[in-house]
């Protein structure tokens, strides 16, 4: 029996070309029933283009994608029945009240009459809109905008969601209320398969599948990234000045990269201890004061930016 047997979303050496442009290449990982697997990745890396070979909407130009143990390419009309799928683009009708667009899902999703008015009122509580169920959705932050559009793609009951980077343009505190409704969602044996470019968000994914130019770098639970053995080492340090000690550490001896994170700089070496030493020696020498200086576990944006480094073909 394979890996990936019995999973509710499987990708089997999936491709995708756009004539000669390949945007998916040779893509294979397994999700299963209630898990929350994070797609993580720039503008433009394939993850829109997976999820929509998923969905039905593009087909594979090789491999397999299998969702509910169907074949998407052979039965894709069946896989839309048993999914459900939210857009980067806010995709309700602004001009319908929070019921009617409900309403108006409920029919597409062909939800049967008796149970409409019982999943109505299920997704209005999710959705924290209980009493403004007359409001016309153009009126809504965008917050509950998003709330409202994931209890619309939940609304008939599928054992697989699709989110393709539903929290854009949200504020963090609504982006952390989302998060919430979808842990709650997957925790009724729901699979998610979810694309962010929010690092932050990544952390709350089970496992995370980090995407760069249709390939797949890396994959696995957000401490074990971060904790790659791929990954150099880090060393971590703080100064009040941090413009100096950027330049002094740029280009030295053993530095293979240096990156700002608000008032820290980290710095990729190829021994975090050795580089603890070394890199404050360098600092000290040229009159750079620092308040700390220390070896530290990459950031899930560390592994990102490192991983993707070291792919084989990356960019120099």
């Amino acid at each position: 029996m394979s890996a990936a047997a019995g999973a509710a979303i499987v990708a089997e050496r999936l491709v995708k070309r756009f004539g000669d442009f390949a945007a998916v290449r040779d893509v294979s990982f397994a999700v299963a029933a209630g898990e929350i697997m994070g797609f993580v990745g720039p503008n433009g890396a394939g993850k829109s283009t997976i999820l929509r070979m998923f969905c039905g909407l593009l087909r594979p130009s090789s491999g397999r994608a299998l969702v509910a143990g169907l074949d998407v390419a052979a039965d894709p009309e069946a896989v839309r029945e048993r999914i459900g799928y939210m857009s980067q683009k806010f995709s309700l009708y602004a001009d319908l009240t929070v019921e009617e667009n409900l309403r108006f899902f409920g029919e597409i999703y062909r939800v049967p009459n008796g149970e409409s008015a019982a999943r109505i009122a299920r997704a209005l509580d999710m959705a924290g809109l209980r009493g403004r169920a007359g409001a016309l959705v153009s009126t809504l932050a965008a917050g509950w905008k998003q709330r409202l559009a994931l209890g619309c793609a939940i609304l008939h009951g599928p054992k697989v969601l699709f989110l393709d980077e539903p929290t854009s343009g949200v504020d963090p505190q609504a982006r952390r209320r989302f998060w919430d409704l979808i842990h709650e969602t997957a925790a009724g044996g729901v699979a998610v398969l979810v694309s962010t470019h929010y690092m932050d968000e990544a952390e709350y994914c089970n496992r995370i599948a980090l995407i760069d130019e249709g390939r797949l770098v890396a994959l696995g639970a957000p401490r074990e990234l971060r904790r790659d053995p791929r990954l150099p080492g880090l060393v971590v340090i703080d100064c009040r000045e941090p413009g100096p000690a950027l330049a002094a550490l740029r280009g030295a001896p053993g530095v293979l990269d240096v990156a700002l994170f608000g008032n820290s700089i980290h710095v990729s070496v190829p021994d975090s201890a050795r580089g603890v030493a070394e890199l404050g020696a360098l600092l000290a020498r040229e009159r750079v004061a620092c308040s700390r200086i220390e070896a530290a576990t990459p950031t899930l944006e560390d592994a990102f930016v490192q991983l993707v480094a070291r792919r084989p073909g990356a960019p120099a």
